[in-house]
C-alpha cells in the first residue's frame, strides 16, 4: 500500500494562524504544552510541515468541535499514537505470518483446529460490567 508524498514546504505562524483562524499565541501555546513540535529556521522562526497542520486540523476538532480541553487532547493524541504504533506492529506481524505460511512446503499437514489453545477475551455487558469468556 503506498502512501503519497508529503510536501517538504513550511509555513510561518502567521500564515498557519490566518489560515486556521486561531491567535499565534494559541499556537504557540500548543507547543508550550507539547501537542504541537514545528521546528525551527535558523534564525528561531517556527516552521509548520503539511504534518504538522494535520495534526493542528485534530486538535481544533477535538477542541471546538468536540469541547475537548487541553490535558485531553494530549490524552487523545498520545493514545493515537500508541495506537499507530500497534497497528504497525501488527501489519509486520500478520506479514511475517503471510511470508512463513507461503514458504511452507505444500505436503506439509495443516495444524488442526483442536490444536489451537483459547484465549480469554473480555466482554462487555449491558451493565458496563467486565465479564471474561473462554473462546472455543
Amino acid at each position: 500500500m503506498a502512501r503519497r508524498e508529503k510536501s517538504k514546504a513550511a509555513y510561518m505562524i502567521s500564515s498557519v494562524a490566518e489560515q486556521y483562524g486561531v491567535h499565534p499565541q494559541t499556537l504557540r501555546l500548543y507547543e508550550r504544552e507539547g501537542l504541537l513540535k514545528p521546528s525551527r529556521s535558523d534564525g528561531n522562526t517556527r516552521l509548520y510541515t503539511d504534518e504538522d497542520l494535520e495534526r493542528l486540523e485534530v486538535i481544533l476538532h477535538l477542541t471546538r468541535d468536540l469541547g475537548v480541553n487541553l490535558a485531553g487532547v494530549e490524552i487523545i493524541l498520545n493514545m493515537r499514537t500508541r495506537m499507530e504504533a500497534m497497528q504497525q506492529q501488527m501489519e509486520d506481524f500478520v506479514r511475517g505470518l503471510n511470508l512463513e505460511l507461503a514458504n511452507r512446503p505444500t505436503g506439509e499437514a495443516s495444524p488442526s483446529m483442536n490444536s489451537l489453545i483459547p484465549v480469554a477475551r473480555a466482554i462487555i455487558v449491558e451493565t458496563g460490567r467486565r465479564v471474561d469468556r473462554r473462546t472455543k
